[in-house]
């Protein structure tokens, strides 16, 4: 029986918590690893359900890996395989990052196509386009997307739409391609930035990451390296909201604040007090959080693995806030069982206008994704009562022991089966 949380609200967190490495980071970073025919060690790895998978992954293509705590060493002496299995694939669309580099290193790649997602439909168009522009000759069969070139050539690449993991695919691929690749319409996310910073430790000659135009020169092979995972952006965002949320006096540490910016400023907007150090963020939560505004954008705008836990903190503002969500379709679900807390939130397309309330009340609540959970969670800290938080895989997916974390400064969290 999946796993569930029982949360006793109303405690005020208090205390320091660390916040771990970057889910979002440590997955291409592994597929990486297919690029080389030595040794890829990553330190700082967090203990993921999605990492686990990935490893499993590169493992069924013929890497051998070590894993000792937060260190990873990864081997592709030869690429043995270059299915990614259906079975992987459909639990993981990070997946779908082996893709490039299987066909940069290997000449061919058959990848199941990861299918539909509950927060959207996330096509991988981006990545076939800019493959084929490399010179891949790209089909689906059987539900699988074939790759294959004897060696891509570099290409300027546009892409419709930023895409952070078809950033990171075509950098991939793009460092063994035959000359200079120039990706226009980048992602500039911090995930991206530290792929690219590993690519360039393996001998990869990259310049422009984290702007919008990156410039790869291709290299006939690529090295080893020993490379430290970044800070996980949105798990420090979610423990800074936890404790505003309470009304709380946290210290986050282990975070680059450069990677937060745009929420920090709108929790000031909310009227939270921060004080801002070198790599920690110390929070303390308003009686009553102010409403504000917020609309989604890609990096270095307002995240979209934010919307849901500040949605949270909006539903207790003092007034009425507006919520608009440009980058996922289906990024609402939490809504409905906010309400069952007692929340006042109408959506109507991508706009969700929330109306502010005194308070929640606990109640049993079913988590639809990875951060829907976070944002029940949070509403469980403070609710007044107990909350079930059920279907808590998807939580398991992205926050490495989340519910540790928030007991050590005090939340009432118990896990049960």
């Amino acid at each position: 029986m999946p796993a569930r949380l029982e949360i006793e609200g109303g405690v005020s967190l208090r205390g320091s918590v660390r916040a771990s490495a970057a889910k979002n980071a440590a997955l291409p970073a592994l597929a990486a690893a297919l690029l080389s025919a030595k040794p890829v060690r990553l330190t700082n790895v967090p203990d993921l359900v999605d990492v686990r998978t990935m490893i499993r992954l590169v493992e069924t293509l013929g890497a051998a890996v070590r894993r000792e705590g937060e260190e990873v060493v990864t081997r592709v002496e030869r690429v043995a395989s270059d299915v990614a299995p259906y079975e992987l694939v459909s639990t993981m669309r990070a997946s779908v990052l082996v893709l490039g580099p299987l066909v940069a290193r290997h000449g061919s790649a058959r990848v199941a196509l990861p299918g539909g997602c509950a927060i959207g439909v996330r096509p991988i168009d981006q990545h076939l386009k800019g493959l084929a522009r490399l010179g891949a000759e790209i089909a689906i069969e059987s539900g699988y997307v074939v790759a294959r070139a004897s060696r891509l050539k570099g290409a300027r690449i546009a892409t419709d739409l930023v895409t952070v993991t078809g950033t990171e695919n075509l950098m991939m691929a793009a460092a063994l391609a035959e000359g200079t690749t120039v990706i226009e319409n980048a992602a500039r996310e911090p995930e991206v930035v530290d792929v690219a910073n590993l690519l360039v430790e393996m001998g990869a000659r990259i310049d422009g990451a984290g702007t919008a135009r990156i410039t790869i020169e291709g290299v006939p092979e690529l090295d080893g390296a020993t490379h430290r995972i970044i800070p996980d952006r949105i798990e420090a965002g979610t423990l800074i909201v936890a404790g505003a949320i309470t009304r709380g006096e946290v210290t986050v540490t282990d975070l680059v604040p450069d990677h937060l910016t745009a929420l920090l400023a709108k929790l000031d907007e909310c009227g939270v007090l921060l004080e801002v150090g070198h790599d920690s963020v110390r929070v303390r939560g308003p009686e009553r959080p102010r409403s504000a505004d917020v609309t989604t954008s890609p990096f270095p705008g307002f995240p979209t693995d934010m919307q849901a836990q500040v949605m949270t903190l909006l539903g207790l503002a003092d007034g009425q806030a507006r919520v608009t969500e440009t980058i996922f379709e289906n990024r609402f679900m939490h809504v409905a069982e906010l309400a069952r807390m007692g929340a006042r939130i109408d959506t109507d397309g991508a706009i969700a206008i929330i109306r502010g309330v005194p308070r929640y009340q606990g109640a049993p609540v079913m988590a639809s994704d990875l951060r829907a959970s976070a944002a029940l969670v949070l509403a469980g800290l403070v609710a007044q009562g107990r909350t079930t938080v059920s279907r808590v895989y998807h939580l398991d997916r992205g926050y490495e022991r989340l519910e540790e974390k928030l007991v050590a400064l005090g939340a009432r969290i118990e896990r049960r089966p």
